[in-house]
């Protein structure tokens, strides 16, 4: 994948604003809905007394978008900001909103947040005991791993999955672990997880939420659902 960033020193770059985002082409997800929710931890710009503002911004791009945005690049445009002056919060969303959009060629939701919402509520799939789960619950697997196609380096996150009918455990955890050496970016694991899922054990009701660690002060949770209305939410993890 050609990127204008990964690999090369930001100072080299010599490119400000929107051209510094990268675009990646999706592999199309068109049995479900979803969304890929990223948190911006140290996003920093200046208020109209050019005081600065460090805030954590969330930004929500659908699954159904033709692109996403390659992350490192998202991060350097992200930084551009550092020294920009707003006089109202809501003309720098307008800004970053209209550059993301065109971008990845779809509508996006842009906000800052101040707090998270709680995990919901789950059992450990780690340790649970019983050959089959109940409808209606979610289960949460932690310790997930998976690789970056570009980087090589190792991507965890916590699993969490919601059905209306019983599920496997054991195959559904030796299916989840068998993704320790598997390249793919965040959104394409959860993608096919959701169709294996859903192709294994028939699930008319399925979401699939996967809370990624932190890289470089950005993380990346997608979602996907037979559902338009999503069970999950943008809750935060002790060790995210």
């Amino acid at each position: 994948m050609n990127t204008k960033a990964l690999g090369k020193n930001a100072l080299d770059l010599n490119l400000k604003g929107k051209k510094l985002l990268d675009k990646i082409k999706r592999k199309k997800f068109n049995i479900g809905y979803g969304v890929d929710i990223w948190n911006v931890y140290d996003f920093l710009y200046l208020d109209k007394n050019k005081i600065p503002s460090l805030k954590v911004l969330e930004i929500l791009i659908p699954a159904s978008s033709t692109f996403t945005i390659e992350s490192k690049s998202m991060k350097l445009y992200l930084n551009d900001y550092h020294d920009k002056s707003y006089r109202k919060d809501s003309d720098l969303i307008k800004d970053i909103k209209n550059d993301i959009e065109e971008l990845v060629e779809s509508r996006v939701s842009i906000k800052l947040i101040n707090k998270f919402y709680d995990e919901p509520n789950n059992i450990l799939l780690n340790t649970i005991t019983d050959k089959k789960s109940k409808p209606n619950t979610v289960l949460k697997f932690n310790g997930f791993r998976s690789i970056c196609p570009v980087t090589s380096q190792p991507d965890f996150a916590n699993i969490y999955i919601y059905s209306d009918i019983s599920i496997d455990t054991k195959w559904l955890v030796d299916y989840l672990i068998s993704y320790h050496n598997h390249g793919g970016f965040h959104e394409e694991c959860i993608n096919n997880i959701f169709v294996d899922i859903r192709k294994k054990c028939k699930a008319p009701v399925l979401q699939i939420c996967g809370r990624f660690q932190r890289r470089g002060g950005i993380d990346i949770n997608p979602i996907r659902s037979t559902s338009e209305k999503l069970l999950f939410s943008n809750f935060r993890e002790f060790n995210q």
